[in-house]
């Protein structure tokens, strides 16, 4: 039983050691080599046996990071007893409050000094939670005439562009103050769009996130 398990623990070992060494010293400036120091023993072999590549270490972590998350967001987008618009409502106050939030803010990763791991994030974010997870519940909406839009795949694009990436203090450096003027701005264009979703405890929310972010990478720059 021992046995089967040992091969877990060595890719969760790897995962752990990995995520914080990118986060730390960014991907690129991270090695093999810096990962093996770090792994209590484990051989090369040992990392090689379970990844082909360090960019292949990297996906994992980024897959990771976001399996747990996606599985709130199918919560929210199945449930039955709330319409599109406040289903949308709903995965956005989850995405904010869900723990991987306070786990990556915390760390207070640069994203621009991971150019991979952001491609990975703007590569999930329009291959798998528009369609999977925001687009579904604007064609629920525009069904139960809580959503009017044409055009439901661009404005699920729009969407979560906006929130995952441009609202984003890990890759635009934003101060606590920026994020929330952003946000506030996302919030008046969902409105204008005829989503009106946004309210103070998300606004809050994000304000809280940038600033536990700043507070951290500058905590890691001394």
């Amino acid at each position: 039983m021992a046995r089967n398990k040992h091969p877990e623990e060595t890719v969760r070992l790897i995962l752990d050691v990995a995520f914080r060494l990118f986060m730390e010293k960014g991907y690129e400036h991270t090695s093999i080599q810096d990962i093996i120091k770090h792994l209590g023993g484990l051989s090369k072999g040992a990392i090689y046996h379970h990844f082909k590549s360090k960019e292949d270490i990297l996906f994992a972590v980024a897959d990771r990071m976001t399996s747990e998350s996606n599985q709130l967001l199918a919560n929210v987008r199945n449930r039955k007893d709330l319409n599109g618009r406040e289903k949308l409502k709903a995965i956005f106050k989850v995405s904010l409050n869900r723990p991987v939030q306070e786990e990556l803010f915390a760390v207070a990763p640069n994203l621009r000094g991971n150019p991979k791991l952001l491609l990975s994030l703007l590569q999930e974010t329009i291959e798998d939670a528009a369609p999977n997870y925001i687009l579904p519940i604007i064609r629920q909406g525009i069904a139960d005439g809580s959503i009017e839009t044409d055009y439901p795949e661009e404005l699920a694009e729009l969407i979560i562009l906006v929130a995952n990436i441009w609202t984003n203090p890990m890759i635009f450096n934003n101060s606590a103050d920026e994020s929330y003027r952003k946000f506030m701005v996302f919030g008046q264009m969902l409105k204008g769009l005829g989503v009106d979703i946004v309210d103070g405890e998300m606004t809050d929310r994000v304000r809280e996130l940038s600033s536990i972010y700043q507070k951290n990478k500058l905590h890691s720059a001394h």
